[in-house]
């Protein structure tokens, strides 16, 4: 198996307003997320989508507990190489967070993590 490379898209910019992150990124061509996910028109697969968003609430709103549901996960717009895309995140409650994918292109993709509770239920 090749070993991964190139799996991060670029940080443009970050805004960050009390609990809510607007992250700017640019889905570079060489991404190794591409590589054979559809040679003549590749996209962004959304396993990869949800695992840059988890990163990102995880980085900025420091959580450290691990994920426990992913709830009202939808795609709508491919992601491809070479966009430009907004990742908007906002903390809803302790432990639940939403976030969204967003271009000129529209709403690529949306959806709320839940991470396990620092409290017992």
């Amino acid at each position: 198996m090749q070993k991964l490379t190139k799996t991060q898209p670029d940080l443009l910019s970050c805004e960050q307003v009390e609990q809510k992150c607007k992250l700017s990124l640019l889905v570079p061509h060489d991404l190794d997320y591409f590589k054979g996910h559809f040679t003549d028109g590749p996209i962004l697969a959304g396993v990869v989508q949800l695992d840059w968003a988890v990163a990102a609430i995880c980085k900025y709103y420091n959580v450290q507990q691990p994920v426990k549901n992913v709830e009202v996960l939808k795609f709508q717009v491919v992601i491809t190489p070479g966009i430009t895309i907004e990742l908007l995140l906002e903390q809803k409650a302790e432990n639940k967070y939403t976030f969204s994918y967003n271009s000129n292109k529209g709403q690529h993709a949306s959806g709320r993590v839940v991470f396990e509770s620092l409290i017992n239920e």
